[in-house]
This record gives structure tokens, C-alpha cells and sequence, in this order.
């Protein structure tokens, strides 16, 4: 599964996530500018090709900020796990993707979900 980057992409990634309203976004937040998201890109779109039945999204935050709603990004990489029901993880974490694994691995769709994060990036892309 490709990685959606909204910059380049924006109508394939409105148009997965309103064909799919059931599927897990799984958002990494970056800049252009930040070496840690360079070198971490290669391993998140791997990842991608691992989980093709969720949606992951490259965000530079300069070129896309509407994607963030009214949160803030002070640590690269933030990742925002999202599904239908709501927001499961956001947050900052080290730049290995065993980290972003591991998350997915304990997913629960059942599971409780956080208050914090952007909303449903569905909404948002439609703006």
C-alpha cells in the first residue's frame, strides 16, 4: 500500500479515506527540513508495504498544517494512530519503527481511545 502524502496527493488521500471509512490511519507528522523524519521515511513506508490494510499518511507540517486541526507538533516524528471510533495514539515517539510496530501490533479496535490529537483526518482533508 502506498504512503498518502497529502502535498503531492491530496485527492488519492481524500479519496482512500472516504472509499475506506473503516480503515486505521496511521499519520506521521514531519517538516521537510528535519533530518530524524529523512531518515525515518524509508522505514515508515516499509511499514506501510507490511500493513496494507491500514492507511498511513506522510504530513509535512509547514506544507499541510490543516491535517493537525488545532494541535501542535513540537517533536519529530509525532504519530497519529486513528480509526473510525476516534484517536488511539498521538504523540512524539523515538525515531525507530519497532516503536510505530509495536503500537500497531497491540491495536485494539475495541480498545479505549485518547482525547487528544487532530480529528478524524477524513473531515480534514475534505477541509
Amino acid at each position: 500500500m502506498p504512503v498518502f502524502d497529502p502535498q503531492h496527493n491530496a485527492q488519492a488521500f481524500a479519496a482512500r479515506l472516504a472509499d475506506a471509512p473503516d480503515t486505521v490511519v496511521i499519520a506521521c507528522y514531519c517538516a521537510a527540513w528535519c533530518r530524524s523524519c529523512t531518515d525515518y521515511q524509508p522505514d515508515f513506508e516499509a511499514l506501510a508495504d507490511k500493513w496494507p490494510q491500514y492507511t498511513f499518511a506522510w504530513i509535512d507540517i509547514e506544507e499541510n498544517p490543516e491535517f493537525l486541526d488545532d494541535e501542535d507538533v513540537d517533536n519529530f516524528p509525532t504519530l497519529l494512530i486513528q480509526d473510525h471510533r476516534g484517536n488511539v495514539f498521538f504523540g512524539a515517539l523515538l525515531p525507530y519503527i519497532s516503536h510505530l510496530e509495536q503500537l500497531l501490533a497491540r491495536y485494539n479496535p475495541e480498545g479505549p481511545r485518547i482525547a487528544g490529537g487532530p480529528g478524524p483526518l477524513a473531515g480534514l482533508a475534505h477541509g
